[in-house]
């Protein structure tokens, strides 16, 4: 049986790319993940990070990253909710595992929803292998899975390095890119002040980057 962990990173920052990771392996695989030392992603340091990412991939069938740029979440966002959208690239993490049976780490405040809205929307493309597909959506599902553990960790590291790339491009550390960081913050409007307006890795469709403009 094909298992596959999904999770997400950079839901909520204003800077920067969402990084959906889906992990794909054999059921009698499952422990080997675990024996790895995966758990929630946030609660390892960078360097570990890194370390278990590459471990991950030994042990994986299949490793899926989808980058959703901030362009694209502004976009997305003038036709559906953030939850929506997270639906979308659930779905299409899924797409590209197409696993038997998926873990999931909802992101939604009803977990059972977003897992029955995640199948409707891939049954869209794969209506016969959804109907066999069981999802199972739950709150903290990277602390208690460890296949959503690895799809979290491979996730974090990603966009992590997108951020570290996007730093060296610009010149300048503008911090975790989360809203309530103050160096964030100081960031968008000494940006805004220099250059009339907000660049494109930020996600302009946030209250922080439209009270920035204000």
């Amino acid at each position: 049986m094909r298992v596959a962990g999904i999770d997400e990173a950079g839901k909520g920052p204003v800077i920067g790319p969402m990084c959906i990771g889906g992990v794909l392996t054999e059921k009698e695989k499952l422990s080997s993940l675990k024996n790895l030392g995966v758990t929630d992603s946030k609660k390892l340091t960078p360097k570990k990070r890194e370390h278990l990412a590459h471990q991950i991939r030994k042990y994986a069938q299949k490793v899926y990253i989808l980058e959703i740029s901030p362009g694209q979440i502004d976009e997305l966002r003038k036709v559906m909710t953030m939850n929506q959208i997270m639906v979308l690239g659930f779905s299409r993490v899924l797409e590209e595992l197409q696993p038997d049976m998926a873990y999931v780490d909802a992101a939604d405040v009803n977990a059972t929803r977003f897992g029955e809205k995640l199948k409707a929307q891939y049954s869209k493309k794969y209506p016969e292998k959804a109907r066999s597909l069981a999802i199972i959506s739950e709150h903290r599902a990277d602390a208690v899975y460890p296949v959503v553990s690895a799809a979290s960790i491979v996730a974090k590291v990603r966009r992590d390095e997108l951020i570290k790339e996007l730093k060296n491009k610009i010149g300048i550390d503008f911090g975790s890119g989360y809203p309530s960081d103050p160096k964030t913050r100081l960031f968008l409007k000494n940006w805004t002040r220099e250059h009339g307006a907000l660049p494109d890795f930020v996600r302009h469709s946030w209250k922080t980057a439209e009270n920035v403009l204000k």
